[in-house]
């Protein structure tokens, strides 16, 4: 018996795998969406970038497993075999669920999945252990509900605040800068420059680096107490050096972009990482403390050592950071997930992602009321100066960008400060959340959601923020109903339901194939029809026709 555990144990491990790839997949949309929307560089550059904060943040993780180990259940009133079960309920349901969602190209927030998995598989756990004759033990006594309250505080916190901010910080910026913005930078650019990287510097410091392997007791310590010192002092560098690189024509605002990208990423894999290997990392610690007591009864021997906190072997986490790489260089899933919010904050109109809904008109014609009453009431002063430097249709993104790279580095830029204000105020603020509602807020202050498109933005970003509160849901019901199995099938129940989803898992990324080539012939047909080049009409033809006889 102690052999099949350890048997799940490794299963664990490789379903951490493809958790590791489905969840990079997801979270690419925090780190990729404002460079590739505002095309601050090549494609290849910007996953260079993002892929080394990725590995970096990964490999000097300290790997602490805290949330896993006993943030949202009590160890030492469950056993071994409760655990195990625990844990191979969630990994079986966040790998299914994740997928899902990268299907759809809807970004989620995989704390709160692996949060709400193990809160709806320790319920329904503790459920059987209360109602054991025997038992004298309470809900309190099993099930830490604090934690998932904080991170349902989070998401109405991180969502109301990051779009209003996006909104207010986008539109005065924009005043300052205009969309004619190339002939408008002279020493504004400087400033700037120096603002927003010292926001990123101040998101590291805080988020980002604060937790790596490196960072002593006396490193942190000094760090709190010289805050201001380091960030005037970054301001007034920062603020030189891309006065600089002005003089020397360097477009600025692509470095604060592409440093934001970085900064990002690498806080990304080095907080997040949690949320992949956590639980095959807490399993392992298990089976080693339940083997290390002679084995022997697997529902008598209670996991009191997970009280404690673990630090992850170098190894470990360099694995994961070498997974996640090349998962985010390779996965079509990610860049698919990318382009869910590319489309909701793109300059230009179009063919729209989401359709209309009720809820969407009711929210465009409550807005059009508001600004018109505002509108009214401006001096008319004001008025001109306002439309005259907000006139988007002057605006100057790059060749083929969805927004200008202003908008792309306040993303980032707020992003950052946000997560760091959140962090320092010990709110659970979502990365994914953040990046998001961020990019909605500026998209809305930059008129980017027009007349004809605000229905279907609008109806898109309920969409996406609904999809957030029915991960917490499916999440919870999800994993207690697999434990429950679990719990009352044994070890070929776990094995099968690990199968189950990898089987489910190769599926889906076989349709997900089928239907991208799917999509890429019918954007091929469509070119075609609105050639008017007879020439090129007969070349895109051909490919067209050679395609679909390979097929």
């Amino acid at each position: 018996m102690d052999l099949l555990f350890l048997g799940v144990v490794i299963f664990l491990f490789l379903l951490a795998v493809f958790d590791l790839s489905v969840g990079v997949s997801n979270d690419a949309v925090n780190f990729l969406t404002s460079s590739i929307g505002s095309k601050a560089a090549s494609f290849k550059t910007v996953m260079i970038v993002a892929a080394s904060g990725v590995f970096i943040g990964a490999a000097m993780s300290n790997g602490m497993m805290d949330v896993a180990r006993h943030g949202i259940f009590r160890p030492e009133n469950l056993s071994f075999y409760d655990v195990i079960t625990i844990f191979m309920a969630v990994m079986v349901t966040d790998i299914i669920l994740l997928d899902i969602f990268n299907s759809l190209g809807m970004p989620t927030s995989t704390t709160v999945s692996m949060v709400f998995e193990l809160l709806g598989a320790t319920f329904v756990v503790a459920l059987f252990k209360i109602m054991a004759p025997e038992s004298t033990l309470a809900m309190g006594d099993l099930l830490n509900t604090e934690k998932a309250l904080s991170v349902i505080i989070g998401i109405f916190l991180s969502v109301a605040i990051a779009f209003i901010f996006g909104t207010i910080v986008q539109f005065l910026t924009r005043l300052v800068f205009t969309f004619e913005y190339k002939s408008r930078l002279k020493w504004k650019i400087a400033l700037f420059g120096g603002l927003a990287c010292t926001a990123i510097v101040y998101f590291m410091l805080l988020k980002g680096i604060k937790d790596l392997s490196f960072m002593t007791p006396e490193l942190k310590t000094w760090i709190d107490s010289n805050t201001a010192l380091i960030l005037l002092i970054s301001f007034s560098a920062f603020t030189v050096i891309m006065q600089i690189l002005h003089w020397c024509h360097v477009n600025v605002l692509k470095v604060v972009v592409l440093l934001g990208t970085f900064s990002l990423a690498m806080a990304f894999a080095g907080n997040d990482l949690v949320n992949f290997i956590g639980i095959p990392l807490t399993s392992l610690d298990s089976y080693n403390d339940y083997m290390s007591s002679g084995g022997g009864n697997l529902h008598g021997f209670m996991m009191d050592s997970l009280n404690s906190s673990a630090n992850t072997p170098l190894y470990f986490l360099v694995g994961a950071g070498m997974i996640m790489v090349v998962s985010l260089t390779t996965s079509k899933k990610a860049r698919q997930v990318t382009q869910t919010t590319v489309g909701l904050s793109s300059q230009s109109q179009g063919d729209e992602m989401f359709g209309s809904s009720r809820l969407g008109r009711s929210l465009v014609r409550g807005a059009i009321n508001t600004f018109s009453w505002i509108d009214d009431r401006l001096p008319q002063g004001l008025k001109r100066v306002m439309s005259r430097r907000l006139d988007s249709s002057k605006a100057q993104p790059e060749e083929g960008a969805a927004f200008d790279l202003v908008r792309g580095a306040v993303n980032l830029m707020l992003a950052g400060m946000l997560i760091a204000w959140g962090t320092s105020m010990k709110l659970p603020l979502s990365t994914t959340f953040v990046t998001f509602m961020v990019a909605m807020g500026t998209s809305l202050a930059d008129k980017a959601w027009g007349r004809e498109s605000a229905v279907f933005r609008i109806t898109g970003v309920i969409s996406v923020i609904g999809g957030w509160f029915i991960t917490a849901g499916v999440a919870f019901i999800g994993a207690g109903i697999v434990v429950c199995l679990m719990h009352l099938g044994g070890v070929p129940v776990m094995i099968a339901g690990g199968i189950i989803s990898l089987v489910l898992l190769v599926r889906s990324n076989i349709r997900f194939r089928n239907k991208a080539k799917e999509c890429k012939d019918d954007t091929l047909f469509q070119t075609i029809l609105n050639t008017t080049d007879r020439n090129e009409v007969w070349r895109l033809l051909r490919i067209y026709i050679n395609d679909k006889q390979k097929s």
